[in-house]
């Protein structure tokens, strides 16, 4: 099936948020909704525009009505959660969502194609990762580094060697303080999705070696390689994708800049990526 328009898309996404305890990472979302409409892997990968698919995007307009709505909130970490009409509701009327919406914004003076969050954000997250992808492959090896040891990683180190089984770097977590993992990296800039026999071959790298393996991308992953990174009784490996990357980058403040006004105005400071 093709992917359902944002506003056919408002149910089966309070459907997933439901489903998930009533509130969700964006990434859950987009698994839960693909599972609800029995989406395939081809479907779920189209590509809109940039390194956005078609679901990501519309959703991203999806949950902007439904905020609107006041039905959905979200929080500065990126979870969205249902409010207290949006626990009573089974489900909405999409024209009256519409209808609301857009009577908003004509009394703010907005289009409805301008200036809402998800727009902006979809504009600089493309901006930011073209950017990333532009640089060599050494100076993203550093910027997964720098990612890193900001969120708290101890003795950070690139080791990428050729014949390494993808292992580029690998650094230690601590938690609360009393339990220390050893984690082993992987940064792989991508334009494409990251496929399943990556990260079974990265496992493999990591047997006897770690505790945790990550792999950092500019892309995204198949729904087989997502599923095989948390394959039960295998050593677990953590995936981040292109999208997630750029948020965590702006939530660390690593070369973009928050500034802010009435509305959110989001700054890629581009010499910080040319001197990496």
């Amino acid at each position: 099936m093709a992917i359902p328009t944002y506003d056919n898309l408002f149910n089966p996404l309070l459907v997933a948020i439901r489903q998930l305890g009533g509130s969700a990472s964006i990434s859950e979302q987009e698994r839960v909704v693909a599972e609800i409409l029995r989406l395939t892997d081809k479907e779920i990968a189209e590509i809109h525009r940039g390194n956005r698919t078609k679901l990501s995007y519309r959703l991203a307009w999806a949950r902007n009505y439904l905020k609107r709505y006041g039905v959905l909130d979200n929080s500065t970490r990126g979870i969205w959660s249902l409010t207290a009409k949006g626990l009573k509701i089974a489900e909405v009327d999409r024209e009256d969502v519409k209808r609301l919406v857009q009577a908003l914004e004509r009394k703010e003076k907005k289009n409805a194609l301008e200036d809402t969050e998800d727009s902006i954000i979809a504009s600089w997250e493309d901006e930011l990762l073209e950017l990333i992808k532009s640089i060599s492959p050494e100076a993203f090896e550093r910027l997964c580094q720098r990612l890193l040891r900001e969120s708290g990683f101890i003795r950070v180190e690139i080791t990428g060697r050729s014949g390494d089984g993808g292992i580029d770097g690998k650094g230690v977590v601590r938690v609360g303080g009393l339990l220390s993992f050893h984690v082993l990296f992987q940064a792989k800039r991508y334009r494409g999705s990251v496929s399943s026999s990556v990260v079974r071959d990265f496992r493999g790298a990591l047997i006897g070696r770690a505790d945790k393996g990550l792999i950092i991308t500019t892309g995204t992953f198949t729904k087989d390689a997502r599923a095989e990174a948390q394959r039960d009784g295998a050593t677990p490996i953590d995936l981040i994708d292109g999208e997630e990357l750029v948020e965590k980058l702006k939530e660390l403040s690593i070369g973009v800049e928050v500034r802010e006004k009435i509305s959110e105005e989001i700054v890629i400071q581009k010499s910080y990526f040319e001197q990496l």
